[in-house]
């Protein structure tokens, strides 16, 4: 049996050659790349209340109304009637215009009576108004 000689070139002709590869292999990151710049998520903005540990709320900023299940109505620690509600509410908007109402209503409350109170704080020329509920 004869031998026969391997010369330089031929014996690179049997390698695997990764030039190729390496090539698609940028192509596919240049891609990426380029998709993930556009690529933009949807949402909106929301700003939150900065309630952080370590801030004091000296001062409402906000008139507060309870609406108790049996129909009284208190303005900041003092009971009124459902007509002077805005009495009190434009007293309150012209000292101090930034201001809001704060409205916290019993789960009891009839809708009518909310919806009296709710009509009175916008005719008293609040439109910044807020809910809560009792504990």
């Amino acid at each position: 049996m004869r031998r026969r000689r391997v010369s330089g070139a031929e014996a690179s002709h049997g390698a695997i050659d990764l030039a190729p590869m390496l090539d698609f292999v940028m192509n596919l990151l240049v891609f990426f790349i380029i998709t993930a710049v556009f690529a933009k998520e949807v949402g909106i903005e929301v700003s939150r209340p900065g309630g952080g540990v370590g801030e004091s709320n000296k001062e409402s900023k906000s008139m507060i109304v309870t609406i108790y299940g049996t129909g009284d109505i208190e303005i900041e620690g003092r009971m009124v009637d459902a007509r002077a509600v805005r009495a009190n509410v434009e007293r309150m908007h012209a000292s101090k215009p930034e201001n809001g109402v704060m409205v916290v209503a019993d789960k009891s409350v009839a809708s009518g009576l909310l919806v009296e109170v709710l009509d009175q704080i916008r005719l008293g020329g609040v439109s910044d108004i807020s809910f809560g509920a009792t504990k």
